[in-house]
C-alpha cells in the first residue's frame, strides 16, 4: 500500500505575505554581500527611481490631507489619554519606593 502524503491547506493572503517579507528580510543581506551588488543597486535604482517619483505622486496629496484631518482628534485623545492617567503619582510611589530600597541595604550593620 503506497504512503499517502496529507495535503497541506492552502496559505492564506497574511500568511503568504509574512512568509514573502522574512524571505526579503534573509535574502536581502546575502545578496548585498555577493560582490557587485553596489553596481546592480545603483543600476536598479537608476532605471525604477523615475518610475517610483512619478507614481508617488499620486499618493501624496490624498494621504498629506488625511493626515491633517486625522492629526487633530488624534492629539487630543492622546492629551485626554494624559490627563486620566496618575503619571506623577505613580512615578513618584516607584522613586519612594526605589529610595526605600536602597537606603534598607545601605543602612549600617550592628
Amino acid at each position: 500500500m503506497p504512503h499517502r502524503i496529507p495535503r497541506l491547506p492552502r496559505a492564506k493572503r497574511s500568511e503568504v505575505f509574512c512568509m514573502g517579507a522574512a524571505g526579503v528580510g534573509v535574502l536581502t543581506p546575502l545578496y548585498l554581500v555577493m560582490p557587485g551588488a553596489e553596481e546592480r543597486l545603483a543600476r536598479q535604482t537608476a532605471k525604477w527611481a523615475p518610475r517610483w517619483e512619478r507614481n508617488i505622486t499620486y499618493f501624496t496629496p490624498p494621504v498629506e490631507r488625511a493626515v491633517q484631518r486625522i492629526e487633530p482628534p488624534v492629539s487630543r485623545a492622546i492629551q485626554r489619554v494624559d490627563n486620566r492617567l496618575p503619571l506623577e503619582k505613580m512615578a513618584k510611589k516607584v522613586d519612594s519606593s526605589i529610595r526605600g530600597g536602597i537606603s534598607r541595604f545601605n543602612r549600617p550593620k550592628g
